[in-house]
Formats: C-alpha cells, sequence, structure tokens
C-alpha cells in the first residue's frame, strides 16, 4: 500500500471511529420528551389571518410555537407550546458558527371534510432522526414529536387554510432541531433546542403551477459521496442561493445539480427529479435518482414511486442517468416528461433546461399525463378525496 493511499484510509477509519463515538454519545446521553408532559400558554394576542387569496410561502406564521430543550446535564426537559416569540441566543451558539442545525418539510391539510390531516409524518420524523445523529444532536421518539406538532396545530387549527382548485393551500410545518451550546469550537454541542413553527402557505413558486426552466451546469455541486446531502440540514442550502441568482439570469427559477464527470442528474432546487421516457430499450420508464447520498431522501418521492408502481403501466426505476441519455432522448423524440416533486412544491412541471449554453426544450406540457396524475393522486389523498393510511387526522 503506498503513503497516499494508507493515509486516505487511516482517514477513513477515524471518521468512522468518531461517527460512531458521536452516535453512541447521542443515544447514551438522551431519552425522549412525552407529548403528554406538554405545559401550554395561549395568546392573549391573536394575530389576523392573512387572506388565502394572497398568501406567499413562507411569510405567514401562527399564533403558537412549540419548543423543546435539551442539554447534557439534564436531557429532555418539558415541551412547551407558547405565544410565537423571537429567541434570545448567546451570540457563540453552534448554531451560528458551524451549521449544526436540521430542519424538516411538512404539510397538513384541510380536507373536503373539514377535517385536517397530516400528510405521512412519521417518514419526516425517521428522515429527522437519521439528520439528528449526522449532526450528533440527541435523538428521541418520533411519534411523541408528532403528537406535540398535532397538539398545536389543534390549538392554531383556524389558521389552516381552506384550499380551492384556483387556489391551492395547505398550513406547512417546520420542525427544526438547533445546537446552542455558548462556546466556540468544533465540538458536539452540549445543549440543544427542537421547535417547531407554522404558517398557511400558498405554492411554493412565484410562477404558481406554472411549468419552471431549470439551469444545469456542471461546474456547480451540491453534494458529494461521503457528504451531507443525503440529510435535511441547512448547511446544504446556503451554498445554492449564489447558483440560484446565476439560474435567474438565464431566465430559469431553478437549478438542476449534476454530478460527475458524466453529468448525472441528482436534484431540483429543493426537490427530487422525475423523468419520464422511452428508453432506450423501448420501455415507458419513469426514472429518478438512487438514495446514493447524493440526494434527499423526500417523502414525496418515495410516495411518488409507491404510486407508479401500484399504477403498474410502466417500468419504474431508481438509478444514475446521465445529461448525454437525456439529450440523447430528446433527440430521438423519446422523452416525454420532466417534474419535480417535494413537500413544498408537491409535483412541479419541467419544460426548460440551460445546458452547455442551449435552452433544451423539455415537452413536458405537450402531454403532461404523468405529471398531472402524480399531481392529483397526492392531492386526491393530501386533501381527503381519497382515503388513505398516509395521512394522520388531527383531531
Amino acid at each position: 500500500m503506498t503513503l497516499n493511499k494508507l493515509s486516505v484510509a487511516c482517514c477513513a477509519v477515524q471518521q468512522t471511529a468518531r461517527y460512531v463515538a458521536a452516535r453512541s454519545y447521542v443515544t447514551a446521553s438522551t431519552s425522549s420528551f412525552k407529548a403528554k408532559d406538554v405545559e401550554i400558554t395561549r395568546t392573549k394576542s391573536p394575530a389576523a389571518k392573512p387572506d388565502v387569496s394572497k398568501l406567499k410561502f413562507g411569510h405567514h406564521f401562527s399564533d403558537h410555537m412549540l419548543e423543546v430543550d435539551w442539554s447534557e446535564s439534564k436531557g429532555w426537559e418539558k415541551p412547551r407550546i407558547c405565544p410565537m416569540k423571537n429567541f434570545q441566543i448567546h451570540p457563540a451558539a453552534k448554531c451560528l458558527h458551524y451549521a449544526v442545525e436540521l430542519f424538516e418539510g411538512m404539510k397538513a391539510f384541510r380536507g373536503v371534510d373539514n377535517r385536517i390531516r397530516l400528510f405521512r409524518p412519521m417518514e419526516n420524523m425517521k428522515r429527522m432522526l437519521t439528520s439528528a445523529e449526522r449532526s450528533a444532536l440527541p435523538t428521541f421518539e418520533g411519534r411523541e414529536l408528532v403528537e406535540l406538532i398535532k397538539k398545536l396545530i389543534s390549538i392554531d387549527v383556524d389558521w389552516v387554510p381552506k384550499a380551492s382548485k384556483e387556489q391551492p393551500s395547505s398550513l406547512y410545518v417546520r420542525p427544526t432541531y438547533i445546537a446552542t451550546e455558548p462556546t466556540l469550537g468544533v465540538a458536539i454541542s452540549t445543549t440543544a433546542k427542537l421547535f417547531v413553527i407554522i404558517g398557511p402557505v400558498g405554492p411554493y413558486y412565484a410562477t404558481g403551477l406554472a411549468p419552471v426552466k431549470l439551469l444545469a451546469d456542471p461546474q456547480y455541486v451540491r453534494s458529494w459521496p461521503g457528504g451531507s446531502g443525503g440529510f435535511k440540514m441547512g448547511c446544504n442550502y446556503a451554498p445554492t442561493l449564489y447558483t440560484q441568482t446565476i439560474a435567474a439570469s438565464h431566465g430559469c427559477q431553478q437549478v438542476l445539480w449534476l454530478f460527475g464527470d458524466d453529468h448525472q442528474l441528482t436534484e431540483v432546487g429543493a426537490m427530487n427529479l422525475f423523468t419520464f421516457w422511452v428508453n432506450e430499450h423501448g420501455e415507458k420508464e419513469l426514472v429518478t435518482a438512487p438514495l446514493d447520498g447524493l440526494v434527499l431522501p423526500g417523502v414525496t418521492r418515495k410516495s411518488l414511486l409507491e404510486l407508479s408502481k401500484k399504477w403498474g403501466e410502466f417500468k419504474v426505476t431508481e438509478r444514475k442517468y446521465t445529461m448525454k441519455e437525456v439529450t440523447k432522448a430528446l433527440n430521438e423524440n423519446r422523452l416525454l416528461e420532466m417534474f419535480g416533486a417535494g413537500t413544498a412544491c408537491v409535483v412541479s412541471p419541467i419544460d426548460g433546461l440551460f445546458y452547455k449554453n442551449e435552452m433544451l426544450k423539455i415537452p413536458t406540457m405537450n402531454n403532461p399525463a404523468v405529471t398531472n396524475r402524480c399531481m392529483k393522486e397526492l392531492l386526491d389523498i393530501q386533501y381527503g378525496r381519497t382515503p388513505s393510511d398516509w395521512v394522520e387526522l388531527v383531531e
């Protein structure tokens, strides 16, 4: 073994040892808070509800929030639901310096029967706990947090908007987890805060449900093998903002993240990517990137894969695929549809890729049969038009 290879191997062993030690620390130092212990303080000054027809994504928040503190010395404290407020945080808090922060994105829907439904919340909990372990933050019982979120929504139930076909809307739920220890130094935090804020939202993109164009420039990379791209951490998003401005300068609404010398298609902005085409074997196929660490394991992604496999009408594949395959399929009129999928946008059709200084026209809107069906079937479940065990009622 060469000296360089030996050095790499030693680094890998050390990194693995550090991760195992961090995971052992997280597991040993925590139990869980309990939903039954929640302390509730209601606001005395309820805010005015926004006009549903003018909702902007992420601009409006309800009257109350949830917070739970943890420390190495005391463990989890009792959860609290209290009026929405600003935090007082020490300037040396680790989340402010080393990005020890993670979050989730979930939605609650007011159904056609006026009942409130959460969509697959335990899937979000699984991902959140995985992100917590990767950040060396204490874990907890996901079911306990879901029950607390339900309680928070039930208190602010009037903030859940009533959707219409013209104005799709929902209640966005943002669980967030930050390291708060007020000391500088790259080390596992001995204190942390878990909190949840909620608020009514409209469409994620300003274009609404209109198709979007994407910048596909291989010089910008979102994630890489062994990195944190497969976890929902704030540190994955800040470096993408500059590339977003470049996308806008080319008339694009988002970035298609490519990876490797072969320009593999991975994610679209904060969404997973799906491509529907006739593959080189003549089969109709819905393809998306695999969960190999480069893409986020999206809840909407998982749901669409399960739905489309249940339909049994075309091949459904999770694999690596490249821009060479996409351009070849375009030139041979085999590429039919392309869309992004995520909690915020649900399903977003794509009609253009700006690649190698050329805008490639994606024919999604010529006949968006799969795109529209994915959107419709998901929304029918979320709004209670189709019964499903993917939703949990908020009583």
